[in-house]
């Protein structure tokens, strides 16, 4: 999981296809980490291989990234991150179907669109009190002043843990889902899985209403879910929820504070927000997942071996011009399709959270605008981004008029 490792080319894998490439430090990410991806994609082979981070595929046009999401068979979910360990059973982002499906049962109710809605009164309440709060000051740092509160809070609310625990839980997240090298993954996950087992022990003995209750008194085949299974659902229900909507949202909020007319169309014509969180989640993607390779086979005129992997950026998806007429612009009136770009997956790995991340971005645009109808990065700040299996904002300063009249 270092940028620095490297490994000999596999004979079978063709000269012309080898790509000195490292997805967690791609050029330019510091810059602007969509158009660095974007200048890979239009610049690298739709399929190459890289002898960094181990040595894995890269493939990044929409039509593979597409395909491979939906050929369960031949690219496993089993090992999900690259250079990473197989999955744990009840891991649901690193199981393949049909085994998948039994454990995702256990998570999508919590996240439908009902349920979803009925969150809305504690994602509006929260959002406008950090927002008031904020309002005065006439700046912040967004990610740690909102991006990393509302989802948490809302999320904690879900799972019924306290919300004292989040100084706790983000850092292990963080490490979690983008770690520096393996050592740092393992320390954090043992972290959360202690804390999370802990929690569920005591929801066995007292079961309330909340997910964890439900997850550790569920059953799966008629029999009662392993617990070391139900440890390793809720930790990637725990960390998802932690962490997805605060890394889009500071990408979200970084492409408004630069596009002062975007910012006036919402305004201006509230009504265009539903439509703006599509554009924006399609334009600012976040997931770079790996797959398995299960066996030898041929795909776009490449030979893959058993036991490789190959990263999937699904987050190219909606950059493709082979897909979307110009990606780059962001475009509020653009016509979507209900599979979203691919941005939370295709098939039954579609991302159940996709409902209560698009709610919190909207209620976020209608309630922060009103109140922040202008504002800019501070200056003398850079953001700081970072790619990995989930990009993300690390640092973004902005600065506001406290009285524009």
């Amino acid at each position: 999981m270092t940028t620095s490792s490297t490994t000999d080319i596999p004979g079978h894998v063709p000269a012309d296809r080898v790509v000195d490439f490292d997805y967690l430090r791609p050029t330019g990410v510091d810059e602007d980490l969509h158009l660095a991806w974007k200048n890979a994609q239009d610049t690298l082979p739709d399929i190459f291989w890289t002898p960094r981070n181990g040595g894995h595929w890269v493939v990044t046009r929409a039509g593979a990234i597409k395909a491979i999401q939906l050929d369960h068979k031949r690219f496993s979910h089993a090992r999900m991150i690259i250079g990473g360990a197989d999955g744990a059973e009840g891991a649901i982002v690193e199981m393949d179907p049909p085994r998948h499906g039994s454990y995702r049962m256990l998570v999508s109710p919590a996240f439908s669109p009902k349920a979803v809605a009925g969150l809305e009164p504690i994602v509006r309440e929260t959002t406008v009190s950090i927002v008031e709060e904020l309002l005065p000051k006439g700046e912040c740092e967004f990610v740690g002043d909102f991006a990393k509160i509302l989802p948490v809070v809302v999320f904690l609310g879900i799972v019924d843990l306290p919300l004292g625990d989040r100084d706790f839980l983000l850092p292990h997240a963080e490490k979690v889902i983008r770690p520096r090298n393996q050592e740092e993954y393992l320390d954090s996950y043992l972290a959360m899985a202690e804390y999370i087992a802990r929690a569920l022990a005591a929801r066995a003995q007292q079961p309330g209403t909340d997910l964890l209750s439900k997850i550790v008194t569920a059953k799966i085949g008629g029999e009662p879910i392993d617990f070391e299974a139900a440890v390793a659902l809720s930790g990637v229900v725990l960390a998802g929820g932690l962490d997805t909507v605060a890394s889009i949202l500071g990408f979200v909020v970084r492409f408004l504070a630069l596009n002062p007319g975007h910012r006036r169309q919402l305004i201006d014509d509230p009504s265009l927000v539903p439509k703006a969180v599509e554009e924006l989640i399609r334009r600012h993607g976040l997931i770079n997942t790996a797959r398995l390779i299960t066996q030898d086979t041929e795909f776009q005129g490449v030979r893959l071996k058993e036991g490789e992997q190959v990263l999937v950026p699904n987050h190219l998806y909606g950059l493709d011009e082979r897909q979307v007429d110009n990606p780059l612009a962001v475009d509020f009136t653009r016509p979507h399709p209900e599979q979203h770009y691919a941005a939370f997956g295709n098939g039954p790995h579609r991302c159940p959270g996709s409902f209560l991340a698009k709610l919190e971005l909207t209620v976020f645009l209608q309630e922060w605008l009103a109140r922040i109808p202008d504002f800019a990065i501070k200056p003398g700040t850079t953001p700081r981004m970072a790619s990995g299996p989930v990009n993300t904002t690390h640092e973004l300063h902005l600065a506001w008029d406290v009285d524009p009249r």
